[in-house]
């Protein structure tokens, strides 16, 4: 079977994604793709590049695999693609109706943003059949669009809602695990080490996160810092305030390139403390899971379909105060010095473990179209 992925906004979880993807399965794949930046643009105007990069392929097509930051609609015009002989799915990383929107941003402050998730839900309406990344985030599209297309004059909205369910399921993200597991025996810090390992963005809450850790300094409890993750021109303040209150306790402080790094500086810490505000599936957080860090998460997104319920008392909280209150637990106990149990959890996202529904799925949706 030959699949043809197309993303417009190519950055490092979509392509992480799509390249494993590629290595995994037993179908061939072909990435069409353009550079992550100006992701507003990017979804308006983006079908438009991609579709002149696809009239220039010679070859025969049995699936177009879409990512949500591509006007898919546009795309399938513009391409003259024929329904009737390519099947067509979409995959959702993120989704533009349910995204907290940053209240700096222009668009939020004039109401513009109904325009992006429009796009998420034209797209939806082509598709053959519409993948999410997490059962959190499909539930939290599905339950928000009613309300979203009521938003829009003289619009009915159920017909189209329960068409957008019925074709709608959970595939999770494939991660290669066996990369971070292999080198992370050995080499844990003996002190309370925590690591961010996030976008530096308003959406991840960094401000509780630093925070934590500013009351832990004033507590006089000793501990070590591993900052990684993508910057922005418009990072949050705080990641340069905590750069200069934190330098005694900082192990490393900004993006890594090199993945040997990344999962050398993995390796040596050993509390993944998680305050993000939005995930739709977190990469980040399974791959420090994976790692061996012990994690505190908040109860919330997708974070509980990575590690049951059943620990909840071990490593969920529930509110700020909580957090602070787990932490020093999760340090007084030195749990963070414990073989840990919690990496077991999440090998369920390893490609090999994954794998066989991504192929089933993709030969279903030809079934479909047929």
């Amino acid at each position: 079977m030959d699949i043809l992925i197309l993303d417009p906004f190519y950055e490092y979880s979509h392509r992480v994604w799509a390249e494993g993807l590629q290595k995994h399965s037993t179908h061939q794949i072909k990435i069409l793709s353009l550079s992550p930046h100006h992701w507003k643009w990017r979804m308006t105007g983006g079908a438009v590049e991609l579709a002149e990069k696809y009239k220039n392929l010679n070859e025969n097509i049995d699936l177009i695999l879409a990512t949500d930051m591509l006007d898919f609609n546009a795309f399938l015009s513009l391409a003259k693609i024929d329904r009737n002989k390519i099947a067509t799915g979409i995959y959702f990383h993120e989704n533009q109706i349910t995204y907290p929107w940053n209240i700096k941003d222009s668009n939020e402050q004039k109401e513009r943003n109904h325009h992006y998730g429009f796009i998420n839900f034209t797209s939806c309406l082509v598709a053959d059949r519409i993948f999410f990344n997490s059962d959190f985030h499909k539930e939290a599209f599905l339950n928000a669009l009613p309300s979203f297309l009521k938003i829009f004059p003289s619009f009915g909205h159920q017909k189209y809602t329960n068409e957008i369910v019925s074709k709608s399921t959970v595939l999770p993200i494939g991660l290669d695990l066996q990369l971070n597991t292999s080198k992370t025996k050995n080499n844990k810090s003996k002190t309370p080490c925590f690591l961010w390992n996030h976008r530096w963005e308003h959406d991840k809450n960094p401000e509780l996160f630093f925070q934590t850790l500013y009351q832990l300094k004033e507590e006089n409890i000793p501990f070590e810092l591993i900052v990684l993750g993508k910057s922005y021109e418009r990072q949050p303040a705080i990641f340069q305030e905590a750069k200069q209150k934190l330098k005694q306790e900082i192990i490393h402080f900004g993006y890594e390139k090199s993945f040997t790094t990344y999962q050398e500086l993995l390796s040596r810490a050993n509390i993944l403390m998680v305050t993000s505000n939005q995930d739709f599936f977190g990469i980040s957080i399974v791959e420090g899971i994976s790692a061996g860090l012990y994690p505190i998460l908040p109860h919330r997104l997708a974070y509980p379909e990575h590690i049951p319920l059943k620990r909840k008392k071990e490593v969920y909280y529930y509110d700020d105060q909580q957090l602070f209150s787990l932490v020093m637990q999760v340090i007084s106990e030195e749990k963070y010095k414990e073989e840990n149990t919690f990496a077991a959890f999440v090998q369920k996202y390893d490609w090999p473990n994954l794998i066989e529904d991504y192929d089933q799925a993709f030969q279903d949706i030809l079934k479909i179209n047929c």
